[in-house]
């Protein structure tokens, strides 16, 4: 029997079959490593540093279905990172004519960190294409029912009237809020090129007269940013990562963690629009998108904790640093990648249940209410008056199994109120319908 292949995500059903799976492969990590060492090559020959045909060697050879990825793992441990074996791979497979040109001047960090950049860009393309359904979806579902109304919720509990359509809009609009910062940082992704220890020395050895004019070109051969300085230990594209995607997660997890409560059986205000099945009770319909989205929101935080921990990475090149950062960031990225695929199935297959919605706003027997009443009442009763009033019909609403709007009309001060307007939650939504407008105008 064959070993399984540890890449494909038996216990990570978040990301497994998302199209951030294969982004983030090790083929695709491996195809990246091999982009950044073509791309070194072509930028030295655009600048006279190397032979034309050596670049098309190098890039001709540079394909991953040519090289064994678990024999570059497995002798990745001599040297600590991948890039030692790939290179003497790369280099006895581009030829004795062309092989020198194989990496020539940079160090392993240079090719990993950009094959990183890369890795994420391709990613985060993925991501900002996702994180575009949700906000369609939402805003659609925003526009339909920005006059739904339903209870609010403070600390678990019924608190005063609002809409799902304001609901909706505020989650598009943290969905947007990370679509924005996903765009500056993935914008901003930078090349690495610094040479053994950031002085880009080797270069200059081989007869580069300009390093930032080389730099700019293998950048641009990438379609990477040109940073200003070698980031070795200067770690804020890692950080930068780490943030936009930490707060994606978040963000989707948001949205989650409302459906997960609004969905449960007693409350049934929203469901999946196709639940998953339980291996035990055949009646259950889980709501599985929201339960995995759930669980890449709790695992973000740490991972990028230790991506942030990173940053202080001694000396001009660290020992053990910037190496905790592979398995982390291929994490983030995964994970926030797969949580945008599911976030997207969730928002445009959600169900509403209005009428549902509706009928709870009952459940307190009018009380949802008694915020207004209460400031409408003080103009007609005085506000101690007002306030004992409802203080004491609260009570017995319970007590007697009456609303809140038939106790009041038992009071002889109040023959000439309003109760029917006063009580309609419906009524009392506030700004909420205006809100949802001003958030929907948002492109």
């Amino acid at each position: 029997m064959t070993s399984p292949d540890p890449d494909t995500g038996l216990l990570a059903p978040g990301w497994a079959g998302s199209p951030a799976a294969a982004a983030t492969s090790d083929g695709a990590c491996l195809q990246a490593l091999l982009d950044a060492e073509a791309a070194l090559t072509r930028a030295q020959a655009r600048l006279g540093l190397a032979p034309d045909a050596a670049a098309d060697a190098v890039t001709e050879a540079a394909h991953a279905d040519r090289f064994d990825v678990r024999s570059l793992a497995e002798r990745a441990r001599t040297g600590g990172n991948p890039v030692i074996p790939l290179v003497a791979d790369l280099t006895k497979a581009v030829g004795e004519e062309y092989g020198p040109y194989v990496h020539r001047g940079a160090t392993s960090q240079d090719i990993l960190d950009t094959a990183t950049m890369l890795v994420a860009a391709r990613t985060l393309d993925l991501v900002l294409g996702d994180l575009h359904r949700v906000q369609q979806a939402l805003a659609r579902l925003a526009s339909e029912h920005r006059d739904t109304v339903m209870p609010a919720r403070t600390l678990t509990q019924h608190a005063v009237p609002t809409t799902f359509g304001l609901k909706a809009a505020g989650w598009r609009s943290l969905a947007l809020d990370a679509r924005d910062r996903v765009i500056e940082v993935r914008d901003d992704l930078p090349a690495q090129l610094g040479g053994a220890a950031g002085t880009l020395a080797a270069f200059t050895a081989y007869g580069a007269r300009d390093t930032v004019m080389l730099t700019a070109a293998f950048a641009r051969e990438l379609g990477l940013d040109a940073p200003l300085l070698p980031w070795h230990t200067l770690r804020t594209p890692i950080a930068d990562l780490a943030g936009c995607l930490a707060f994606t997660a978040g963000a989707l997890g948001k949205i989650a963690a409302d459906v997960l409560v609004l969905g449960r059986t007693e409350i049934a205000e929203v469901a999946e629009g196709s639940g998953g099945g339980s291996s035990a009770m055949p009646h259950k319909a889980n709501p599985v998108r929201s339960t995995l989205i759930a669980a890449a929101a709790r695992r973000a935080p740490q991972l990028a904790a230790t991506l942030y921990g990173s940053m202080a990475a001694e000396d001009e090149r660290p020992a053990g640093v910037w190496h905790a950062e592979w398995e982390p960031l291929r994490d983030l990225l995964r994970l926030v990648g797969g949580a945008a695929r599911d976030a997207a199935e969730l928002t445009e297959g959600l169900r509403v249940n209005a009428d549902t919605m509706r009928a709870h706003l009952d459940l307190t027997h009018g009380l949802i209410v008694s915020e207004r009443l209460s400031a409408e009442l003080a103009a007609v009763l005085g506000r101690p008056r007002a306030k004992q009033l409802l203080t004491d019909l609260a009570k017995r609403t319970y007590t007697e199994g009456l609303s809140l709007g038939e106790l009041l009309a038992q009071e002889p001060g109040l023959k000439d109120v309003d109760l029917d307007e006063l009580t309609d939650p419906a009524r009392y939504t506030g700004s909420a319908g205006a809100l949802t407008d001003r958030a929907l105008e948002r492109r």
